[in-house]
């Protein structure tokens, strides 16, 4: 694992350094590897990294890595799980002289020999770029869910790449201005989705493509990978939870290649438990697992993680996070994400992440598990909704919402106030608009209120085009494994693959998730809807597949999620810092927002006459990173 960085001439010209640049973008990135720094600069091209060793822990792994004739430089952050198979199948020690046993060379050799027809056969989580002498081009790649993150910025001198915007900004040619489009986007999913970034100038390569560089400017985007789904009717929900077992045992096993220590992030969810459940089936002594949790019974789940260590012996440890502990926290966290990040689930990530790191330098984590085998609420929302239209809409508008509307606030975690809400709201939308309506932090017409009109007039898209996008070009024949695909597309990898990464590496800690597995995944999509969700049975084919390994109880459990309570903290022990970063002095100090407009939405929150725990964090999230980088 490490942090890669660099820098292209464009046009011609040699390129010149300002002094210590490429140092100073290093080092930005020394918590992404804290092992080793290297740099490479050539004619037109810089490169940089800093390695945190996981594989072969000799200075053979040093980067940037440099092919034997010189004409080929790799920096690379990740891990491709299956080099070993490659380095053989290619038969690469044949027409190489290694000097190490990283997948870093492997990658390195097969580059030389195939060019980008290689990527296909990576199965891992990676981002790396390959400066090319020869045809004087750079190559930008990420993997199939963007697990791995990989920024770039260009202008009319230079192209610029590195693992985290920070080493972009580094550069103090690099402009530092908001996005209009990226604050709509960012307020109603709580996170910044698609190729751009919070600033306007500063973009994400996409997962499964890659980019191309040329020294004379020109420039190419080519998706090297998609899902393809191809539902086999003929599979039975017994042949089909014995091959989720064997797959899911596959990639655990996989991904237990390290030569340091591993551990397991264990939620108490289902995802979380079974690979505790499978690593302890390879692992000959004990493994260790970590827990985050809180004081409030509706966001804790350290009784049934507990539950799930017992029931397997392993090594346990568990952290409380506590309102006090986000005080400290804030803003500083956001420098670890460089960007306004309003998932509930960073703050405590980090956390757990920091206990884990005290014991083992790899973790792995659940992601991927409910994108895979149908496992939130919107998915069996998506099925309940098809009955529930055959109510007539006069009378759920009528009769069934009004009545809904007298449920009390309530600010325990998904509450039944929260989801019947969501759900009626989205009844009279389509497909993709239902499925944004359930996720969405703040509604259309809360952000036009909200947002100055300079900001709505520069953000004319539709936040919704990031699903839409998915939704067109799904080869899916069922309406829930378009919805699976979205979100593998989406929310995966710009919510959940944000915070899984910037979290754990912020403690130079590798997080891998098994459930983005090549083969898993590609055998997902061969899976009818019906097998994934018969009834209202979520997640029903990983369940039958645990069957014996854990406990009853865990396997009926229903999925709670990683989330802080701080809609009942923000209105108690944060309201001071809620009224200090939403006041009318900071808000119009930002001159993006209607501070009028906030202060109702404070307002409404602390007399608990709506729960708006969600929107205001986000909105206290991009007030701080506006601080932290543009105040």
């Amino acid at each position: 694992m490490c942090g890669v960085c660099g820098l292209l001439r464009l046009g011609g010209a040699p390129l010149e350094l300002p002094g210590g640049l490429l140092d100073r973008m290093t080092d930005t990135l020394a918590h992404r590897g804290p092992d080793d720094r290297g740099t490479w600069v050539g004619e037109v091209a810089a490169l940089g990294a800093r390695r945190l060793a996981v594989l072969d822990l000799s200075p053979a792994g040093h980067q940037p890595m440099v092919s034997e004739d010189g004409s080929v430089v790799l920096v690379h952050n990740g891990e491709v799980y299956n080099f070993r198979e490659l380095e053989a199948r290619h038969r690469l020690r044949e027409g190489h002289a290694f000097r190490s046993r990283t997948d870093t060379e492997v990658v390195l050799h097969l580059y030389e020999e195939m060019g980008m027809d290689m990527v296909p056969d990576l199965d891992g989580m990676f981002a790396f770029a390959v400066w090319d002498g020869r045809e004087r081009e750079l190559y930008l790649v990420r993997d199939r869910y963007g697990i791995k993150p990989l920024f770039w910025q260009r202008d009319g001198e230079h192209l610029r790449f590195a693992s985290e915007i920070k080493a972009l900004l580094a550069d103090s040619r690099v402009p530092r201005r908001v996005s209009p489009q990226a604050l709509q986007d960012y307020l109603a999913l709580g996170y910044v989705p698609g190729t751009q970034t919070a600033f306007r100038d500063i973009h994400e390569v996409p997962p499964g493509h890659w980019m191309r560089v040329a020294a004379d400017g020109s420039t190419e985007l080519r998706r090297w990978w998609d899902l393809e789904w191809a539902e086999d009717d003929r599979l039975t929900g017994r042949q089909a939870a014995a091959r989720a077992l064997e797959l899911m045992d596959d990639a655990v096993r996989r991904q237990l290649v390290s030569d340091v220590p591993l551990g397991v992030l264990l939620s108490g969810g289902l995802d979380s438990s079974a690979l505790a459940a499978l690593m302890r089936r390879r692992v000959g002594e004990p493994i260790r697992t970590y827990t985050v949790g809180f004081e409030d019974p509706s966001f804790d789940e350290r009784a049934p993680a507990r539950r799930v260590a017992a029931h397997l012996g392993t090594v346990h440890r568990d952290v409380v996070v506590t309102p006090g502990m986000v005080r400290d926290m804030l803003p500083g966290y956001l420098r670890w994400i460089d960007e306004p990040y309003a998932d509930g689930s960073a703050i405590p990530t980090w956390c757990v992440s920091a206990l884990a790191r005290e014991d083992v330098t790899v973790l792995l984590s659940g992601e991927g598990g409910d994108e895979a085998f149908a496992g939130y609420d919107t998915h069996a929302a998506f099925k309940v909704a098809g009955l529930a239209r055959r109510v007539p809409g006069a009378v759920r508008r009528g009769i069934v919402a009004p009545l809904v509307g007298l449920l009390p606030v309530s600010h325990r975690k998904l509450s039944l106030e929260f989801r019947l809400k969501r759900f009626l709201g989205g009844l009279d939308l389509d497909p993709v608009g239902a499925h944004l309506w359930w996720r969405v932090v703040l509604s259309a017409e809360r952000r036009r209120a909200l947002l100055a009109p300079a900001v709505l007039e520069a953000a004319a898209e539709a936040p919704e085009r990031w699903f839409r996008d998915v939704w067109k070009r799904s080869s899916a024949q069922d309406g829930l494994n378009r919805i699976l695909h979205v979100d593998s597309s989406v929310f995966l990898p710009d919510d959940l693959m944000v915070k899984n990464d910037r979290m754990t590496m912020a403690h130079s800690l590798e997080a891998r998730v098994p459930f983005t597995d090549l083969e898993l995944t590609r055998w997902a999509a061969t899976v009818p809807a019906r097998l994934k969700l018969p009834g209202l049975r979520k997640k029903h084919i990983m369940r039958q597949a645990l069957r014996g390994l854990l406990p009853p109880d865990i396997l009926a459990k229903k999925k709670v999620g990683l989330e802080m309570p701080y809609s009942r903290w923000l209105a108690a022990d944060l309201k001071d810092v809620l009224l200090d970063w939403c006041g009318p002095e900071r808000v119009r100090a930002v001159g993006l927002f209607r501070p009028e407009a906030v202060a109702a939405l404070v307002d409404e929150h602390l007399e608990r006459r709506h729960d708006h725990g969600r929107p205001l964090w986000a909105l206290m999230g991009f007030m701080m990173w506006h601080d932290l980088y543009l105040g």
